[in-house]
């Protein structure tokens, strides 16, 4: 069975821009799980501050996540797959502590990062100092919540023994064409 990414990190990180990148020039040789988060929301859901909508937001995320990972799998078992976030990146969004997440979703830590054979995290542009607007009208996250919410990312999935890191730049090209590069030295490494 072929390798599954998770390509993660704070908003304004360059995610979308490599993975669109990728997916145009290994599109036979990849497949991709697109953000359950922004399918969620695009879709008519809507943000709230209350923690107990937030948890089931969260829950339904975390569930849309399994499930496409898994729809693309079974349809794709000979691509790698390359996921537009992955399970626990609703850790940084979780309004009580993380053993609470994990309780309330049946997992733990070492099955979640289990899941994926590396990640590679993109590190939010807020951090060289740059904007993080981009055109995802669901992304509605400050420069400084984007930088808070990439330290609580960056603090789960560097656990996975496999991180790999793309700083932010003053360059977004640069910064995107060296996670291109760290993407595609990773996936050699299962080809």
């Amino acid at each position: 069975m072929k390798k599954r990414i998770v390509l993660t990190g704070g908003p304004g990180g360059g995610k979308t821009t490599a993975i669109d990148l990728l997916r145009r020039e290994f599109s036979t040789q990849i497949v991709v799980v697109p953000e359950s988060a922004t399918m969620l929301f695009s879709g008519g859901i809507e943000r709230n501050d209350s923690p107990s909508l937030i948890k089931a937001q969260q829950q339904a995320i975390y569930n849309l996540q399994k499930h496409l990972e898994h729809i693309q799998r079974t349809k794709h078992p000979d691509r790698l797959m390359l996921c537009d976030r992955g399970s626990l990146d609703g850790l940084a969004y979780w309004p009580d502590n993380p053993d609470e997440f994990f309780k309330y979703l049946n997992t733990d830590l070492n099955t979640e990062l289990a899941q994926y054979d590396a990640v590679i995290f993109f590190e939010t542009a807020a951090k060289s100092g740059q904007s993080i607007h981009s055109n995802n009208p669901v992304r509605n996250e400050s420069d400084n919540q984007a930088i808070i919410l990439d330290d609580k990312l960056q603090a789960v999935w560097s656990q996975h023994p496999n991180f790999n890191l793309v700083k932010s730049s003053e360059s977004f090209i640069q910064k995107v064409m060296f996670g291109i590069n760290t993407i595609q030295d990773v996936m050699k490494g299962y080809q």
